[in-house]
């Protein structure tokens, strides 16, 4: 029956100290303030527990509520501990009538378990209650059967007794322990969980809001992400780009290239830059420059191909704009020389048949000698004119003003041509701060531009308005044979013209002069429907 009753204590204390183990596990709570308090509190309640269900041989009340004690002291020091001895005394005495034994026992153990437990302090849990459970031993051994002369004669007794405490300590410390390992090991597991989340939260946001297009190609080279940049770049859905056949999409010209550079990476098993273009869904192309980074597993061996593009049109028209412009300065440099050479003995050769005009009869190859050279004169000035460096004198001045005074110059010419101007101007105020003769000359360039596009009369549509960028708009739409989309890039190259004796020096010295006062110039033109021609200049502030 003893055994029974031991098997029932050490049966009721398992329960007891597994149950707010167990309750932890499944509730993320917050830690307790004071918890040393609570815990001694709950420990107390066990042992209350532990001691109604203890049994008695020979007048004496046994229990095992001396387990819960030394683990709370081994754990939660001796507050927590003194806290459990306390209430455990209490209920030993409600239970029976034989307390001076109890209370010199519980005494003398109390008092060993704080001392030990001073000098433990700094040692492992489970070496301090072993220690503790040793202490407790010894002290039961010297003061229970032979201070006290407890059931002296019957020492098998006193060894069950203290073998069920022993293991009830053993029994609760293996409980403790390996709740707390494996509470540490899942908690350790939702932290790298946690920070696994956020690295990749980090790297998505990454991934997803750059402007640069992300892809990864597994070894099979087939497409195994795209970043939803694709989407703003390249105006396909990811879906839509997952379904579709990758060189489908690359530019005719550059699938061998793209190909070969995949192949080449296999071997070598190193990164590598690539141009090359992709066509957006409205299909026109769009130039990237890619890096290929190749990732590899543990054998060496390509993984995965890494591929971040991005887009470099604009690059690419920015060259373009500065190869221009260079070529455009190194011309006006030439010209202004040539010009200069030229001049010279030109005027002489004008002088000479000029005077042989005079004193001979003028004939039609007189005034064809000097209508061609009065032609050679203008070309030398405007060579002259895009070649020099000029004096600026930044004013301010209002655009529709300078737009008048063009028309006004131009109209006797227009009228002969059955040409009219028609104007409109959405607002009266449309001041910019430039070079007043400058815009007059770029306006008059476009204007006879437009004028001589309609040699059989028509009319030439001018607009300005206000821009969203703090820009003034000047619109000039003319009914001409219109030019080639194919030829309108090449427009403000030197030399370059569309016209029978035209130069090619009227629109680049337009572009340099838009170019001095931060301006752009754009044309929009098809054959046989008219050219517009849209320049944008800054307001004054």
């Amino acid at each position: 029956m003893i055994l029974l009753d031991y098997l029932i204590n050490l049966s009721m204390f398992s329960l007891m100290v597994s149950t707010p183990l167990i309750i932890r596990s499944y509730l993320n709570l917050k830690p307790l303030k004071h918890l040393w308090i609570w815990t001694g509190l709950y420990a107390g309640g066990v042992s209350s527990v532990l001691v109604s269900l203890s049994f008695q041989d020979q007048g004496y009340t046994y229990d095992i509520r001396y387990a819960v004690i030394i683990l709370v002291f081994a754990y939660l020091g001796p507050g927590a501990g003194m806290i459990t001895g306390s209430i455990a005394l209490l209920s030993r005495l409600m239970v029976s009538d034989n307390w001076f034994p109890a209370i010199i026992g519980w005494l003398v153990v109390m008092t060993v378990l704080v001392v030990i437990q001073k000098f433990t302090v700094h040692f492992q849990p489970v070496k301090r209650y072993l220690i503790l459970l040793g202490s407790y031993v010894v002290t039961y051994i010297i003061t229970v059967p032979i201070v006290l002369n407890v059931i002296r004669d019957n020492p098998v007794f006193h060894l069950q007794y203290l073998l069920f405490i022993s293991i009830g300590v053993f029994l609760g410390g293996i409980m403790i322990e390996s709740y707390e390992k494996l509470y540490r090991i899942i908690k350790e597991r939702k932290r790298m969980e946690q920070t696994l989340d956020e690295s990749e939260s980090k790297y998505r946001l990454i991934a997803e809001n750059t402007s640069d297009l992300i892809m990864v190609m597994d070894k099979e080279h087939a497409v195994s992400y795209l970043s939803p940049s694709h989407e703003v770049v390249l105006g396909y859905s990811v879906l839509e780009l997952e379904k579709i056949d990758l060189c489908k999409l690359i530019h005719p010209d550059d699938v061998v290239y793209f190909r070969e550079t995949i192949s080449e990476i296999a071997k070598s098993k190193e990164s590598k830059p690539v141009e090359f273009r992709f066509q957006h869904l409205t299909g026109k192309w769009i130039e990237f420059e890619s890096r290929w980074m190749p990732v590899m597993n543990d054998d060496q061996l390509i993984e995965h191909i890494v591929i971040i593009s991005r887009d470099i049109s604009e690059r690419k028209k920015a060259e373009e704009i500065l190869l221009q412009s260079e070529k455009l300065s190194i011309v006006g440099e030439l010209a202004a020389g040539v010009a200069h050479e030229i001049r010279n003995p030109l005027t002489t050769i004008k002088g000479f048949v000029q005077l042989y005009g005079k004193e001979n009869e003028s004939n039609e190859i007189h005034e064809l000698l000097l209508s061609e050279l009065e032609r050679i004169e203008t070309i030398t000035s405007e060579m002259l004119s895009l070649g020099k460096p000029q004096a600026i004198q930044l004013n301010r001045a209002n655009l529709c003003d300078l737009m008048d005074h063009t028309v006004e110059f131009l109209s006797p010419q227009a009228n002969m041509k059955n040409i009219q101007f028609s104007r409109s101007y959405l607002g009266t105020d449309f001041f910019i701060v430039c070079e007043k003769n400058q815009i007059k000359q770029l306006f008059l360039n476009v204007f006879k531009n437009a004028m001589e596009a309609m040699p059989k009369g028509g009319n030439i549509d001018i607009k300005l308005k206000k821009g969203i960028d703090g820009e003034c708009i000047i619109s000039i739409q003319d009914e001409g044979c219109g030019i080639p989309e194919e030829l309108l890039p090449r427009l403000g190259e030197p030399f370059y013209t569309l016209k029978e004796k035209g130069t090619g020096l009227g629109l680049m010295i337009c572009h340099k002069i838009i170019k001095q006062h931060n301006g752009t110039i754009s044309y929009h033109s098809k054959l046989n429907n008219g050219t517009l021609v849209e320049i944008k200049l800054p307001l004054a502030n």
